[in-house]
């Protein structure tokens, strides 16, 4: 993701960071025609009208993205039906779609809808492609706040050529450092900043490629009378771009180490619950030994409880955290998007859980099995 400043040179101090992350119109086109890196798109978030055309729908709001046709391919978008469409409609700025799964089950039911005409945007438009499930957390692909980075998938998808043509405003913030001409000309004319843009890369070469040919475009549109601040042309990757716009706050961080420092106490005070446990059965472990039981047995017997333990807690935690998940998500509709637990965090919990509790276990565990028959019978 590129973050080029075209701001105004009054009031700017050399070094200073830009606060926008977005780019102009005109920088959008240009990149787009650049045809560097493997792949590009613009786009910028919008909502639309649709016009089902079923009696028991009326007219219906929806939120999509426009985009150019390279985001699927960059972004791994997985599709249920259809395709993406054609970099020839992208330059027709043809009137196609992409549904969401969710869009389609509402618009057409459970069924293909590629190839369905659909009234949308004041045009009609043809179905090319439903996209399967697709909701990467955060949203890094458009930033517009930190709790707009974990909303839900985009409900459609259109060409931003088309978005552009049929004067579609966007969702968002805009930046307009310079005074700009009335109009939606106006806008696509001006300095204002409203869409977000990014390449694709394979290798560093190619960044540092990508790299130069950002510092020489900005060069040349210098000598235009453009970027008068002359600052330092910035690239990101996705994991760079999400740490510059902090979208992963301190307070998530916080949290996390919270819950490590949480369960390392909670290991602490096991081991001490188990030492104290398998320390008063300390005459039962003697005449074990003394009746034949080998110290492996011994030790196995108490890690097996030591697992049962560990497998109780990881059974009342996961109620605990169902729970808590479940307040969490009452309190915010964007935090209700991330506040759930799959089958894989459910594994990786039970997991952690009974690891944890054999870790704990090892120390009690060994100290049992040190004991010696002999003085334990004489005890009794």
């Amino acid at each position: 993701a590129p973050i080029l400043d075209n701001g105004p040179k009054e009031g700017y101090t050399p070094g200073d960071k830009p606060e926008d992350h977005q780019l102009s119109y005109k920088d959008v086109m240009n990149l787009l025609a650049s045809k560097q890196g493997e792949r590009r798109t613009g786009l910028y978030w919008i909502s639309a009208n649709f016009e089902p055309g079923r009696k028991d729908l009326g007219v219906l709001d929806f939120d999509g993205l426009a985009a150019t046709s390279d985001m699927f391919a960059m972004f791994d978008v997985p599709f249920k039906y259809g395709q993406a469409w054609q970099a020839s409609e992208d330059a027709g700025a043809a009137d196609v779609v992409v549904l969401s799964e969710k869009t389609a089950d509402k618009l057409f039911g459970a069924v293909n809808p590629v190839g369905q005409r659909l009234r949308m945007m004041g045009g009609d438009y043809t179905v090319v492609g439903v996209t399967d499930k697709w909701l990467p957390q955060p949203r890094f692909y458009y930033y517009n706040g930190r709790e707009g980075a974990f909303t839900d998938e985009a409900q459609f998808i259109v060409p931003l050529s088309n978005a552009i043509r049929r004067e579609t405003s966007h969702i968002g913030n805009m930046s307009c450092a310079f005074p700009k001409e009335p109009g939606w000309q106006g806008r696509l004319d001006s300095e204002c900043t409203w869409l977000h843009f990014w390449f694709e890369t394979k290798t560093a070469s190619q960044r540092a490629d990508l790299q130069n040919y950002l510092d020489s475009y900005v060069s040349e549109q210098g000598k235009l009378g453009r970027f008068q601040r002359q600052a330092k042309n910035r690239l990101f990757n996705v994991r760079e771009f999400l740490e510059e716009m902090k979208i992963i706050g301190n307070d998530s961080k916080l949290s996390a180490w919270l819950a490590f420092g949480f369960l390392l106490l909670c290991l602490v005070n096991t081991i001490g619950l188990l030492l104290a446990k398998f320390s008063v059965r300390a005459a039962e472990v003697g005449v074990r030994r003394a009746l034949g039981a080998s110290r492996k047995q011994i030790f196995m017997q108490f890690l097996i409880e030591t697992s049962v333990v560990g497998l109780a807690g990881a059974g009342i935690g996961v109620l605990l955290a169902f729970g808590a998940l479940a307040l969490i998500g009452m309190q915010s509709k964007h935090l209700a998007v991330v506040a759930h637990m799959d089958l894989a965090m459910l594994a990786l919990t039970f997991a952690m859980s009974v690891a944890a509790a054999m870790l704990a276990g090892l120390l009690p565990t060994w100290r049992a099995c040190q004991v010696t028959p002999a003085l334990q019978l004489k005890s009794q």
